[in-house]
């Protein structure tokens, strides 16, 4: 035993002191930096290799050892509750004047309501005057009525954006704009921020309040890239800049932005950017659209673009104490909603759209800079976090590309085949495939010179966009593979036609590998391989591995306003970060303004959900479904490189391919939906179905009946509460069939966690599939015992998800679960204290 003492000397437990001469530690420290812990045989070795070493035992060097380690770990452990307690009174402040914010605007409505209390029922309600706001930032800036149209000279612009900051700081920190809290988005030491939404202004308007380790003008110097971080965000041309005298800039702007879906034409902005220091030392960063100046630059109308105007909107950013950033974003549009059709005007009429795509998306890349500049420069992947971020970024930008289809990017329209479902573009220009060359395992290369992209959006009703997006994620067998082959053999005989897919032969075994993780955006980047099974479509071309660069988002079901994407690209087994990408998938975009109540757990046996024509009545104690319908826009958009020549054979592949994707998908939405998902027998709705209920009080009953303790612990009486109970258990719990080749039949929310599947995907599971080979062997000799006595404990050990990842668990139970009748039902596991390796 040894007490951690000062650098340089140790104690031993019997009190003696061993000194340690400068040199000595200096070799005992490289030897740190290079192992923390070294064995036995590395002390020796040491010793050995350092004379200076020589008069020291090798038990005193692992007390050395692990001194060093105590003080490193409190060193870190010091750093970390610093960097808590630094955050912890940045959001303290930044409380503290959210809530002097909320007083004013409390004064301000109670006199407003006194004053309207004292008008006559005759005297008519005005509007609100906000020529006089304060500001609490900067109290010698006032706001000012609107003036009159101003020229464009210095004179005139400087004066326009005094007025922009003054109304822009009354919105970030004033009470120029009603702000409530964002639904789903409680402020803590943990979380992104304070988001807020406006309620009852003009147009749609969003804030966020945040910390981030970032210095002040590298802030500045990141938001003004609105490409780099906003993926909706085409361009932003500056046109002119002017200094001013006070330091700052004034600057001209031109922005256009990506249309969401099909169905809509894009945005563009006519804007005036502020860029100044504050008499506190604030940055501040301003901006609106430009409508009243004579005499001055201007864009005239583009086609396919509408005019939207941005008010008064920007960030203010504050050194914080201890170093970081304060930032407050302000974003305020009127995105033109007359110009869109009707059942998509909720997109550019809701301001918790705006906060998730623009607000919380700057807040958020600022956060993840900060984290990759703290972390070291490689991810367990082996890359750089800032090029996975790049490839997030192209492969978003990339589908965007798609589904707007710009003429001035090379894309023309073609003509339609009488049925209008499916818009089909080409483009041909050089740009587009520079650099496309991807080299497959047997030395077979696509050579192509253009580019195919048939693209169509359709509304669903009443499933939830963040299930569908994981079922399209997890099953792509559902929807993918629709008379693949016989287009395919078509296009390889004459040249090869790059699919969406990358899936030019039927592939056998799906091999996931994950790439990185954003947890700020809820993203999920991974690289899926597909390892060719051995057969072709041509006998003359041998099977290879396939590869998917793939993109997902919006998986998180609670979440407000979001949209859910998936979007992938082929790429070559190479995988170079400058590879080039045609992406192609799905985005799906929730149309309700109001909160999804859909549990993200709810699952369904899709096979016997798809037989079924129509939907039918709701099961009558379903407790999860929603009664409220919801409704959402998907777009689709797939990209095809192939030969020009070949032009017209491709171009009624892709057409047919589309088509069968959307039939796939309406089936699965169809089955998805909660009306659907109640109307079935079985397993389908683990807390709603009378059968789900009868289970789970069969399952307890048999553990009571063989283990002599209760399996849960569980309030109220009814099956109701004891599913309840079943489903939410910490433990995996997991039944199969007790037939000579078991597969899985039902699980509780830990093991399908576990397992990393659904219940609509668990039956195509087997029992064998999920052990290693010694957890077969083991199941093998438990068997019979389980069978003959009930019940069998097994010992820990090591078993797999249905994405091929290890997961270990420090022991196991199974049993017997007998039906009313006293016959086998099912088998039941239960896995304790499980983890992913």
């Amino acid at each position: 035993m040894s007490i951690p003492c000062k650098d340089g000397k140790s104690v031993l437990d019997n009190g003696k002191y061993v000194r340690y001469t400068p040199e000595q530690v200096d070799a005992l420290e490289r030897l740190y930096h290079e192992c923390p812990k070294p064995s036995s045989m590395r002390r020796q070795q040491l010793i050995r290799e350092c004379p200076i070493l020589s008069n020291i035992e090798s038990r005193q060097i692992k007390v050395w050892f692990q001194n060093r380690r105590c003080r490193e770990k409190q060193r870190k452990e010091a750093s970390r509750f610093q960097s808590v307690n630094r955050k912890l009174t940045a959001m303290n402040k930044l409380l503290m004047e959210e809530n002097a914010r909320l007083q004013k605007q409390v004064s301000q409505l109670v006199y407003e309501n006194g004053h309207f209390r004292r008008q006559t029922p005759s005297t008519g309600i005005g509007t609100k005057d906000t020529s006089c706001e304060s500001v609490v930032t900067s109290g010698q800036l006032q706001l000012t009525p609107q003036h009159p149209p101003r020229d464009a000279s210095p004179e005139g612009l400087l004066c326009i954006a005094k007025e922009t900051l003054a109304e822009f700081l009354s919105k970030a920190t004033g009470t120029a704009v009603e702000w409530v809290q964002m639904p789903g988005m409680k402020p803590g030491p943990d979380s992104i921020g304070i988001i807020a939404i406006s309620h009852g202004c003009t147009g749609v308007a969003a804030r966020a309040c945040g910390l981030v380790g970032l210095e002040p003008t590298r802030v500045v110097e990141i938001l003004k890239d609105r490409p780099s971080w906003f993926r909706d965000c085409r361009t932003v041309d500056v046109l002119n800049v002017i200094p001013t005298a006070n330091g700052g800039t004034i600057e001209l702007l031109y922005m256009q932005l990506y249309a969401p879906t099909t169905l809509a034409p894009a945005r563009d902005f006519w804007l005036l950017r502020y860029a100044s220091v504050l008499d506190d030392g604030s940055l501040a960063v301003c901006e609106r659209s430009l409508g009243n100046i004579q005499n001055g630059p201007s864009v005239p109308p583009v086609p396919n673009f509408v005019r939207a105007e941005m008010l008064p909107s920007g960030y203010l950013i504050r050194p914080c104490d201890g170093g970081g950033s304060i930032i407050h974003i302000v974003d305020h549009m009127n995105l033109e909603a007359w110009s869109v059709p009707e059942v998509l005007r909720p997109l550019y009429e809701s301001s918790a759209m705006l906060a998730h795509k623009t607000t919380m998306a700057a807040l958020c890349h600022l956060r993840q800079i900060a984290q990759e500049v703290s972390q070291p420069n490689l991810t367990n992947s082996g890359r750089r976090p800032a090029a996975l971020r790049a490839l997030r970024q192209r492969l978003s930008r990339g589908f965007n590309e798609a589904v707007n289809g710009f003429t001035d990017e090379g894309w023309s329209l073609l003509g339609n085949d009488g049925i209008d479902d499916v818009t089909v573009l080409v483009n041909s220009s050089p740009y587009k495939l520079m650099g496309l060359d991807l080299t497959f395992g047997n030395g077979f290369t696509s050579i192509s010179n253009s580019v195919l992209c048939a693209k169509a959006s359709m509304l669903l009703q009443n499933v939830p966009p963040a299930m569908l997006l994981r079922f399209l994620r997890e099953h792509r067998s559902e929807w993918a593979e629709n008379n693949i082959d016989a287009y395919s053999a078509a296009a390889i005989k004459v040249g090869p036609c790059i699919l969406p897919e990358a899936r030019i032969f039927n592939f056998g075994n799906q091999v996931i590998l994950p790439l990185a993780h954003a947890v700020e955006h809820e993203e999920l980047l991974e690289v899926i391989k597909f390892e060719g099974n051995g057969h072709s479509p041509d006998d003359a071309i041998m099977p290879r591995d396939m590869f998917l660069l793939q993109l997902c988002s919006g998986m998180d079901e609670n979440a407000v306003g979001t949209c859910a994407e998936l979007i992938f690209a082929p790429i070559d087994a190479s995988f170079a970060d400058d590879a080039p990408l045609l992406p192609s998938g799905f985005r799906i975009i929730p149309l309700d303004a109001g909160k999804e109540a859909s549990s993200p757990s709810r699952t369904l046996d899709l096979t016997s959900a798809l037989e079924t024509g129509t939907a039918e009545n709701k099961a009558p104690n379903s407790l999860s479904t929603n009664n409220s319908a919801t409704r959402s826009v998907m777009t689709i958009a797939f990209q095809f490189a192939y030969e020009s020549h070949m032009q017209e054979a491709v171009v009624s592949m892709a057409r047919q391919y589309v088509r069968s994707v959307i039939s796939s998908v309406q089936r699965v939405a169809l089955a998805l939906s909660p009306s659907h998902l109640g109307s079935h027998a079985g397993l389908r709705l683990p807390l709603g179905t009378p059968e789900a209920h009868t289970l789970a009080q069969w399952i307890c009953q048999s553990y009571r009946c063989y283990l002599g303790v209760e399996l849960l612990k569980y309030s109220g009486e009814g099956s109701e509460s004891i599913l309840k109970a079943l489903w939410s258990h910490s433990d995996a719990v997991v039944c199969c069939s007790a037939k000579a080749s078991p597969f899985l039949a039902f699980a509780n929310q830990a093991g399908l966690d576990m397992l990393e599947t659904t219940l609509a995907a668990l039956q195509d599971i087997s029992l064998e599939k999920i052990f290693d080979d010694h957890g077969r062997k083991t199941l093998c000799s438990e068997f019979p015992r389980i069978m003959q006595q009930g019940f069998s404990c097994l010992q820990g050990g090591i078993c797999m998800s249905s994405m091929s990842r290890p997961i270990s668990y420090e022991k196991a139970v199974a049993w017997k679960v007998l039906n009313e009748e006293e016959n086998v039902h099912c088998i039941c596991f239960m896995f304790m204290n499980w983890s992913f390796l």
